[in-house]
């Protein structure tokens, strides 16, 4: 993998230049585990998101395809802090979390701490965005001081309950939910009915998504709305071409630091 002529486009496997820090997480219950944040290079962020993966055991984790892209283009391209970790049981190219899936219930714990290190990094504007089982655990623990709200993506409302629903809604933060209309779990409709304690929810249909957002053009309108949210001021959609430096990533070779800024 080397450095691309400038401009090219913004493909599947593009990684923008970012200030990349790996970090360890230390739980309540005395776990430990692994994550990354990705900053902009040369200017402080505008926003950050905290990112919840999808469910492990069925091979979801911190470089789940659409939480990697975001840490590789969201920096450059929108000036968004994103911090990701792998939940209690997870392993991934970043390393392994310490303990056992807790079906929503110890990764309250694991999503506490990645809190708390992103406002203790004093990184600016916390979203929290879960994806899939990551919602679950975002609704059910994510009401902590501090954060402006939520963003949910595919959410299966599998561990969470109506309470936690009704527990946002008398706390009154934001929460947007991208639902997919060919989503295996909850699609549009069925969303609408099973939210409903939840009353200030944004629900936004995608009309012919599926529940993992395969394919460039879904990256690109979940990257897209994310920043919507989180960062209003900056124009979207995102640019799909990219003038500087840029590499392509090789999962058989992994990943080179000739572009990116560790630190």
């Amino acid at each position: 993998m080397g450095i691309v002529p400038d401009p090219r486009t913004i493909s599947a496997n593009s990684v923008l230049p970012a200030v990349r820090r790996p970090f360890e997480l230390f739980t309540a219950d005395g776990l430990r585990l692994v994550g990354e944040a990705a900053l902009p290079v040369d200017r402080e962020p505008r926003a950050t998101i905290v990112c919840v993966h999808p469910l492990p055991t069925h091979g979801g984790m911190m470089d789940s395809h659409l939480f990697r892209k975001a840490a590789w283009r969201l920096p450059a391209l929108a000036d968004i802090a994103v911090v990701r970790f792998n939940l209690r049981g997870t392993e991934s190219a970043a390393g392994a979390s310490e303990g056992e899936f807790d079906e929503a219930e110890g990764e309250g714990f694991d999503l506490t701490a990645a809190v708390e290190w992103t406002l203790g990094s004093e990184l600016p504007a916390p979203w929290l965005v879960g994806w899939s089982f990551g919602t679950d655990v975002v609704l059910k623990h994510g009401l902590i001081p501090g954060l402006p709200g939520a963003i949910l993506l595919s959410p299966p409302l599998r561990w969470s309950r109506a309470s936690d629903l009704q527990a946002w809604t008398v706390d009154g933060r934001r929460v947007v939910a991208l639902v997919p209309e060919l989503d295996d779990f909850l699609p549009p409709d069925a969303a609408a009915r099973a939210f409903a304690p939840l009353r200030q929810v944004e629900l936004i249909p995608a009309e012919g998504a599926k529940h993992l957002w395969v394919g460039e053009s879904w990256v690109r309108w979940v990257l897209g709305s994310i920043v919507a949210v989180v960062a209003p001021d900056v124009p979207v959609p995102l640019p799909t071409l990219w003038q500087g430096p840029m590499e392509r990533w090789n999962d058989l070779a992994g990943a080179s630091t000739s572009t990116s800024t560790t630190s």
